[in-house]
């Protein structure tokens, strides 16, 4: 094995290069990005109908073709998800990513052609492990496994022929991994694509714990369930008892700043790394290139072109769009794709601010769609990340799972915001938690401050603390539990309150 890890530590190294020259060079790469994706859609059905063949730049594409979300992109997606070819993009669309999402219950099927995976996913997970490596040269990475947590497949059941597959994003990938890959991965496929979550956690459970296991990717809420259950299984107070070798915790999808303290309690390493991915159904768009950084470096060689909406653009029917080279440092823009899939200026739903031009370098600051404006605050997800952070730290606590939404204006009672938190480690005092959250949400939203002053618009959140298994049990209800499926943080509206909350008194 030492060997085994040193060739494919010094392959990976090899892809660094490449990375330098879009750094370099990041808006002729986009060009070039650009211009092969015209090409290659102008005799689709929906280049066709948008004139691709006659777009030369930026502003030509922007004049033709609109500014789209999934229901817009629906009626040409129904007809690749019925069997039919050339629709959005030229090859044929064998898979697609099944996104449920958190705001619509409706699950999206996001189309994923061989180029998406080859240039994009496939890519993408190759890249963090080239950068990895090249920020770690003594990693011992390829000694032991990598522990992954994907989702489920299953046969496209609306195409009458059955010869295309719809699964979680990571389900698509681990299905079309090179075969060095899935000779450094743990579970077995077998395994690791059960459509049963809970069967499926009691053998991963079982098979991963007599593996050497030195790398763990997967979404934060679903790795920390299945650890615990390691732990049960094996009878051991922390993960390094099991697996002595591991060094990297690779995550994405929410937001890791709630989790950090929760990791540290069952991975107490002082040794162990933590890097986190940018990687939706739709692409793979960023990867923490530098260790100690939070910041995501912006990935712009993988067919994907970027577009940013500002932020107060983006309820627009018709919203100004901006190309790399005319975004600011510091501000929130929603993202817009157009990617080797037949994504056409396409609303991924993310906020993004960035940390950096040069090169480009990001953050994400929340979703279009999860905010929470019932009283003209505009708090988004970035503002309660920081604020459960600081609380947590303030007062000893480590949190689990939470959602948050507004308390309507009622007659003769004002408006509010209310919490559900679900701590692993209980506060060493609520009311300071419940003080500590309210200020630094004060603090990172002048919006939230001005309704909250003297109590005119807002008074202080309601922060209900359930009992520890509540958020796995609401998600298990709905149908939710594992793979890419993700507890929403902030709604505007009640939805998601009350339906635990009813749960809860249930």
């Amino acid at each position: 094995m030492e060997i085994f890890n040193s060739i494919v530590t010094w392959v990976m190294k090899k892809r660094i290069h490449q990375i330098e020259l879009f750094i370099k060079y990041p808006h002729e790469v986009q060009a070039e990005v650009f211009t092969k994706l015209i090409n290659q859609g102008k005799k689709t059905v929906f280049g066709k109908a948008h004139d691709f063949a006659n777009i030369e730049n930026l502003r030509q594409f922007q004049e033709k073709v609109p500014v789209s979300d999934y229901e817009e992109l629906f009626p040409y997606i129904e007809r690749m998800m019925k069997g039919e070819q050339n629709v959005l993009w030229p090859t044929d669309i064998k898979w697609f990513a099944k996104s449920s999402g958190t705001t619509n219950s409706r699950s999206k099927f996001i189309p994923v052609s061989q180029e998406a995976l080859d240039e994009c996913h496939i890519k993408g997970g190759k890249d963090l492990i080239s950068i990895y490596v090249n920020n770690h040269p003594d990693t011992r990475l390829f000694t032991g496994k990598g522990l992954a947590i994907g989702g489920s497949h299953e046969i496209n059941k609306f195409d009458d022929r059955s010869n295309s597959y719809y699964g979680d994003v990571s389900a698509v990938i681990m299905k079309n991994l090179p075969l060095w890959a899935e000779f450094a991965r743990t579970p077995t496929l077998d395994i690791a694509l059960m459509h049963d979550w809970e069967e499926k956690l009691a053998k991963m459970a079982e098979a991963t714990s007599r593996e050497n296991v030195t790398s763990i990717s997967g979404v934060p809420t679903w790795t920390y369930v299945l650890l615990q259950r390691i732990l049960a299984l094996k009878g051991r107070e922390n993960i390094m008892e099991v697996w002595p070798n591991l060094e990297v915790f690779v995550h994405g999808a929410v937001s890791f700043t709630p989790y950090r303290m929760l990791f540290k309690s069952l991975i107490p390493s002082s040794e162990m790394r933590y890097m986190e991915t940018y990687n939706a159904s739709e692409g793979f768009f960023g990867i923490q290139d530098q260790a100690g950084s939070e910041e995501l470096l912006l990935m712009l060689d993988y067919g994907v072109f970027y577009e940013f909406i500002p932020f107060d653009e983006i309820g627009e029917a018709y919203p100004k769009t901006l190309a790399l080279s005319e975004v600011e440092v510091g501000k929130n823009y929603a993202m817009v794709i157009s990617t080797n899939a037949g994504l056409w200026r396409y609303k991924i739903g993310d906020t993004i601010k960035f940390t950096s031009v040069q090169p480009f370098r990001i953050k994400i600051s929340g979703r279009t769609k999860h905010f929470i404006n019932a009283f003209g605050e505009e708090l988004i997800i970035e503002n309660a990340e920081k604020a459960i952070s600081n609380a947590c730290e303030k007062t000893g606590a480590i949190i689990d799972n939470y959602t948050a939404g507004p308390k309507y204006i009622e007659q003769g009672k004002q408006g509010r915001h209310e919490w559900i938190i679900e701590f692993n480690k209980d506060p060493d005092d609520i009311l300071q938690f419940n003080a500590v959250l309210d200020d630094t949400l004060r603090q990172e939203n002048s919006d939230y401050d001005a309704k909250r002053f003297k109590n005119l618009a807002l008074l202080s959140p309601i922060v209900h603390q359930v009992k520890k298994g509540t958020f796995y049990r609401w998600m298990k209800k709905r149908g939710k539990l594992g793979g890419q499926n993700k507890v929403p943080r902030l709604a505007n509206t009640r939805e998601y309150l009350d339906d635990i909350l009813s749960l809860v008194a249930s």
